[in-house]
Order: structure tokens, then C-alpha cells, then sequence
């Protein structure tokens, strides 16, 4: 079993716990489940294109930042002019929580992709009742249908959906008719293999109408540049930011640049 199999096994457990617990119609009582949404996709479109990400750990590089606060990173990727704020809000891979999630959508009012390993619908009313607006699909886990019922969902919600892609078979199988946004994934998350390379060549099969995101091994403002040239108008940076002291600061610093 590898480490996304194990991923999404940890995950169905918990969400089943979840269920018991807090049931639909709990969350749909948030007092966030009925505030409209920012738009990442016009974002992504009319701004930087970056969207900054906050994550403390991840199963590849270990521990990556465990001091830096929700708060002061995502205020700081606010001043730095990102597009949009990606919380990676998996707990036992990725050291995340719900409550960064809503601890970010009390402190910025840009738009929040909730990252995460979707597998229920549940999930996706979890993130509108936590202050998301958007969800990420990660196609390598869902069947067609899941990918197809999961977008549908989201969007009757409110919220914008990127479907995360790593092949062409992944993209082939997906339905597109609710996503919003199709990014690839530079990380085989089998073999966590970082290559720029997934992206470029994916551009030429995405369709055209969709805003294309380039996420993961991004550390540099000529990577964004050269991929640009390939269609691509977001870019998903974690690493490059929260493993520095002062991850908001260094996305200013980033964004300077560009």
C-alpha cells in the first residue's frame, strides 16, 4: 500500500466518524454556510495567479514549518497580493485542521481552497460550512462518477472546484463539466517525484476553456515565467514559502519579483 492508499484509507474512517458525529444538517447551520463566496477562478484569472498554501508537515519532506501561526501567514500572503490561500487541512499527514481553515477565513477576505483528500460528499458541505470557497478534487482517488457528482455538488454550493490531475489517463477519465479549474500536479504522489515537466506536457490536453494551475516543486519566478508560456495562469507554491522563518514575508518578497 502506498502512501496515498493509505491516505484515503485513514481518511474514510475518519470522515464515517465524522458523519456520526456532525451530521449534514449540523453544518449546514454554520453561520458561514450561507456568506457568498469569493471566486478563485476570477482571482486566479485577474490577479498574481499565485495561490499561497499553508501547511506545517507533509509525508515527503516531514516537518516543514510548526511555528509560524495561521493567522500572521495568511495576512502576510494577503499583503503579498496572492490570488488565493490553499489550507491543506488533512490532520494525520499533514499536521492541519478544520480550524485553520476557519481561523483563515475570520482573518482575510480573499478566496480559500480548502485542500484536502475528498472522498465524501460530506466533506465538500464541510468545507462550505468552514469558509472555503473552493474544494480541490484529487483525480487519482475518485472514480468518473465521484469526479462528475462531487464538482456538481460543489458548484450547487457555491463554490469553485480545481480537479487535480498527474497523467493523461486521469484527465481523460474526468468529467469537466462542473470544474472550474484543472491543476497538475509536478509530485507523483506514489514516488513524490517532482518534475515541471507533468505540467508542460498536460497544457496541450487540458481544454482551453478551463484555467489551468501548475502546483507543487515551484520555487522560482522563471519556473513561473516558462510555464506561463504553456497556458498555465495559477500556481500553487507551499514549500517555498512556509519553509522559510516568515512564510508571509518571503511570499512578498516572491511576489515582488514577478
Amino acid at each position: 500500500m502506498n502512501i496515498l492508499d493509505k491516505i484515503v484509507f485513514d481518511k474514510r474512517r475518519e470522515v464515517e466518524i465524522k458523519k456520526s458525529t456532525l451530521p449534514i444538517d449540523f453544518l449546514m447551520n454554520s453561520p458561514l454556510f450561507i456568506r457568498k463566496t469569493f471566486s478563485l477562478t476570477e482571482s486566479v484569472k485577474n490577479g498574481s495567479g499565485i495561490i499561497a498554501e499553508f501547511k506545517r508537515r507533509s509525508p515527503s519532506k516531514h516537518l516543514i514549518n510548526n511555528e509560524s501561526s495561521v493567522i500572521d501567514v495568511v495576512k502576510g500572503y494577503k499583503r503579498a497580493g496572492v490570488s488565493g490561500i490553499s489550507i491543506l487541512g488533512d490532520t494525520k499527514y499533514f499536521g492541519g485542521s478544520l480550524e485553520d481553515l476557519i481561523q483563515a477565513r475570520n482573518s482575510v477576505d480573499i478566496p480559500i481552497l480548502r485542500k484536502e483528500f475528498i472522498i465524501d460528499v460530506y466533506q465538500i458541505y464541510e468545507a462550505k460550512a468552514y469558509g472555503a470557497d473552493a474544494i480541490l478534487l484529487i483525480a487519482a482517488i475518485l472514480t468518473k462518477n465521484e469526479i462528475f457528482t462531487f464538482s456538481k455538488q460543489a458548484k450547487e454550493l457555491g463554490l469553485d472546484v480545481l480537479l487535480e490531475i498527474h497523467n493523461e489517463e486521469e484527465l481523460r477519465k474526468s468529467n469537466l463539466t462542473n470544474v472550474d479549474l484543472v491543476g497538475v500536479n509536478n509530485r507523483n504522489l506514489k514516488t513524490f517525484e517532482v518534475s515541471l515537466e507533468y505540467s508542460k506536457y498536460l497544457s496541450k490536453l487540458i481544454p482551453k476553456e478551463k484555467v489551468k494551475i501548475s502546483e507543487s516543486g515551484i520555487s522560482s519566478v522563471e519556473a513561473i515565467n516558462e510555464l506561463k508560456n504553456y497556458g498555465f495562469q495559477g500556481f500553487l507554491i507551499g514549500e517555498n514559502f512556509m519553509r522559510t522563518k516568515n512564510p508571509g514575508e518571503e511570499a512578498i518578497r516572491f511576489l515582488k519579483e514577478l
